[in-house]
């Protein structure tokens, strides 16, 4: 059995991982969903004061109170981020690393670091118009319908104190772990390119493409399972 611990990415919540979580259990393994602070159910929290390191403290704080060993975390997005920090900080604790088309830092980055001069422009304006970031339309993670409709309804703001949060990680001890991205190509969501090149150039990277978009847990989540199986049971 491995302890699978789930963080999403921004606006969404444990929530996203609804349709994947019964396919683990019933490979015998143990998810951990992790709300972030200030999002999903934990919206009630939102607050300037919430930065890249208070996400991370909330994975660590999650896998030691779950007593995990070995875990494997896997990081949605903009959880490619809080994820590599957890790790860094963990050590020993945890094992291998998911990417599910999730943002693949540098040390000193931050989330927006590689976003684009325009997407870097329009998410500060929003951030000093509202102290937040509003959830954009769930259509533009390539979701439409039904998906859309219930992705839509449970969306929160992101905490804006995260966009220039900067992290700092042990590189070399990175890059020794196991690490596996999930590249989401249909229709691929163009924030995700500079990760996705970077997981593709780097060496040690396991790259596994899904014809889906960028929220795989809703709109394809036996495939996603199976990748997330496929590593677990290494």
């Amino acid at each position: 059995m491995t302890d699978i611990v789930l963080v999403h990415g921004a606006w969404h919540g444990a929530w996203s991982w609804r349709r994947v979580l019964p396919l683990l259990w019933a490979a015998g393994h143990r998810p951990v969903p992790v709300t972030l602070s200030g999002l999903g159910e934990r919206a009630h929290q939102l607050s300037p004061a919430i930065t890249l390191g208070t996400h991370v403290a909330d994975v660590v704080t999650a896998v030691r109170a779950e007593e995990c060993r070995g875990a494997m975390l896997v990081g949605h997005s903009y959880a490619g981020m809080v994820v590599t920090g957890a790790a860094d900080r963990l050590g020993d604790e945890v094992g291998a690393l998911v990417y599910v088309d999730g943002i693949v830092p540098a040390p000193g980055e931050a989330w927006g670091t590689r976003n684009t001069a325009e997407v870097q422009a329009d998410r500060r304006a929003a951030i000093a118009r509202h102290g937040h970031l509003p959830p954009p339309p769930a259509s533009a993670f390539g979701l439409a319908g039904d998906d859309a409709a219930w992705v839509d309804r449970r969306q929160t703001p992101q905490p804006g104190g995260i966009y220039d949060d900067p992290l700092d990680f042990d590189a070399e001890r990175w890059a020794a772990r196991p690490r596996t991205f999930v590249d989401c190509t249909s229709p691929p969501l163009a924030t995700i390119e500079p990760s996705r090149e970077r997981a593709r150039t780097q060496p040690g990277w396991e790259i596994v493409a899904l014809a889906t978009g960028h929220d795989p847990m809703v709109s394809a989540p036996e495939e996603l399972a199976r990748v997330l199986l496929a590593v677990a049971e290494r």
